[in-house]
């Protein structure tokens, strides 16, 4: 997939905003849900016995809204660890009278963590300007710390009783703190930066969203990434629903991870046989596609 091609609707998009900041393509008015509302989603998952691990992810989005500003907070985390067995092996007189020896090691499978926080303006009707700044985790990624600030204009396209679409377009300042250093590239550097809402609601309880965010490093032409979540949510009450979600997270410049070397004529044997010393170490690139697959409990307080 090329995801350079999602930018040319983005740029559509950008002169569209500019001839339409009077005259947006909402269908119909509706009521707008002034002050404080907070949703938070829980997913949890725990095996023991045989197979120890235990996975635990939450997503809180915090919302203020006036008649014509809207402030958004979002905070997202997940951790996943794994226990297995280094050694075990049973001590006893005879094969039917032992007792068994086992030691365990937990490790850290899967952790990112994701804080953002985003204020918005209505310039004219259908049209605003917006500020925001995050932080963002994942040191399976390599990414120890980025920092991102951006800003620009957007515009809500649809607002109805069931879509809500709106975009928004702007100028982007990261701060990013990789893992393995790189040298070769720049850790600070200005960008490009395009985002995407959209929700559709299928009859009373079903509730279908995509959530965008396109990202250019202007100093590197191939440091290109992309974020984007669909998710389905179905309520249960008024305050309970079920959500399942799945995100594509690409990197056109991925961080590095140090892996050891070795000549070709120490080239260790295969699992579950050691390897010998290595012969040194290099720094080799990540997969520039991540996948994350979610199901959540959502509370509406």
């Amino acid at each position: 997939m090329d995801f350079r091609k999602a930018l040319a609707p983005v740029a559509v998009l950008v002169v569209l905003s500019m001839a339409a900041t009077s005259v947006p393509l909402r269908a119909e008015e509706e009521e707008k849900k002034l002050g404080w509302d907070d949703v938070a989603e829980f997913s949890w998952v725990a095996t023991s016995g045989n197979s120890e691990t235990s996975t635990f992810g939450f997503k809180n989005t915090l919302l203020r809204t006036w008649e014509k500003a809207a402030f958004e907070l979002h905070l997202y985390g997940i951790r996943a660890e794994n226990t297995t067995a280094t050694q075990q092996y049973a001590v006893g007189p005879d094969t039917d009278n032992y007792t068994v020896t086992r030691f365990t090691e937990t490790q850290k499978t899967a952790e990112n963590y994701y804080l953002n926080g985003k204020y918005g303006r209505t310039i004219t009707k259908g049209f605003f300007w917006y500020a925001s700044a995050g932080w963002y985790r994942n040191e399976f990624a390599g990414i120890k710390n980025r920092y991102l600030l951006s800003g620009g204009v957007g515009n809500l396209w649809v607002e109805t009783e069931k879509n809500l679409w709106r975009t928004d377009y702007g100028v982007s300042y990261t701060d990013q703190e990789d893992v393995v250093p790189d040298p070769s590239v720049d850790s600070t550097f200005a960008g490009l930066r395009a985002t995407s809402t959209y929700t559709h609601k299928f009859g009373t309880t079903t509730t279908y969203g995509n959530d965008t965010n396109l990202d250019q490093n202007l100093s590197d032409t191939k440091d290109f990434r992309a974020n984007m979540v669909n998710w389905v949510a179905v309520s249960m009450s008024e305050k309970l629903a079920l959500k399942v979600s799945l995100q594509w997270l690409y990197d056109g410049l991925p961080a590095l991870e140090t892996v050891d070397f070795y000549l070709p004529a120490n080239q260790p044997p295969p699992p579950p046989a050691q390897p010998g010393p290595a012969d040194g170490s290099v720094d080799i690139p990540l997969e520039k596609l991540d996948t994350v697959f979610t199901t959540s409990l959502v509370i509406d307080f």
